[in-house]
């Protein structure tokens, strides 16, 4: 959401039935230097990075948020910088570390707004080309398919898989897949670089169910949100309960620390 006295994000998933009362929303501010400037806020038209999503969902404190705008990623295993299993995929040679982050910020975006960062000239000019190379490739994937829908993705950064996101049908996917590939492209270039790259066989072993710790948060009639933590590993589920029980999205993480 961008406006307001500073531009934030939701937390989390939620479903809000037609014409429900006011209600609360958990959010994490992601312009740290604004508090002024009106109360109105629009649409941000943009998805933030996996590592300022897992902090905001899983740890949800408002300091690793920040923490994750102003170093563009948390992890710290050394993994690589390449997107998804089979041929590398060419990474631009300006790197998204913490200094380049830095420095877009004091000529660009003097609040931290995570918008003017991301979107700013030195980021386009890294991340389109490496976007427009993704797509290509994945445009050329699902023209072979036959038969099939794609309804998500499955994130490998080299040899880790990462993340994955998932929906109820292909049209809901379809409507999210610009933002969220660029936001994982976003994540790519602010990791090192290797060379060892995820196998199918790594992405089908992240998607087994995981069998941890388990919280649920719901509201009758309306929608149920799983959250469940094994390890490294969280995934969250959101599903809607009316007219009938359908999971709309499954996002899971493994947590970069």
């Amino acid at each position: 959401m961008s406006g307001g006295k500073q531009d934030r994000i939701i937390s989390k998933d939620r479903i809000v039935p037609a014409g429900a009362e006011p209600l609360p929303l958990d959010v994490f501010c992601v312009e740290q230097g604004r508090w002024s400037s009106g109360a109105q806020f629009s649409a941000g038209n943009l998805m933030v990075h996996p590592s300022v999503r897992e902090k905001a969902a899983v740890d949800q404190e408002q300091g690793k948020v920040w923490e994750a705008v102003r170093s563009g990623t948390t992890s710290n295993s050394g993994v690589p910088g390449g997107l998804g299993a089979g041929p590398a995929v060419p990474t631009a040679q300006a790197r998204l570390s913490p200094p380049i982050i830095s420095g877009i910020a004091n000529a660009e975006a003097p609040t931290q707004s995570y918008k003017r960062i991301y979107q700013s000239s030195q980021v386009g000019s890294s991340a389109e080309p490496f976007v427009d190379e993704v797509q290509r490739r994945f445009a050329r994937g699902i023209a072979e398919l036959k038969g099939e829908a794609v309804v998500g993705v499955v994130v490998a950064y080299g040899g880790e898989v990462a993340w994955a996101d998932i929906f109820a049908s292909s049209a809901l996917f379809e409507r999210y897949w610009p933002k969220l590939l660029r936001s994982y492209v976003v994540e790519a270039l602010a990791r090192p670089q290797m060379k060892e790259q995820a196998s199918l066989d790594d992405a089908r072993e992240f998607l087994r169910p995981l069998a941890g710790r388990q919280s649920i948060e719901s509201e009758p009639d309306v929608y149920s949100l799983r959250q469940v933590t094994q390890g490294r590993y969280v995934e969250i589920e959101l599903e809607a309960l009316r007219p009938a029980n359908i999971t709309l999205h499954t996002l899971k993480i493994h947590r970069t620390s």
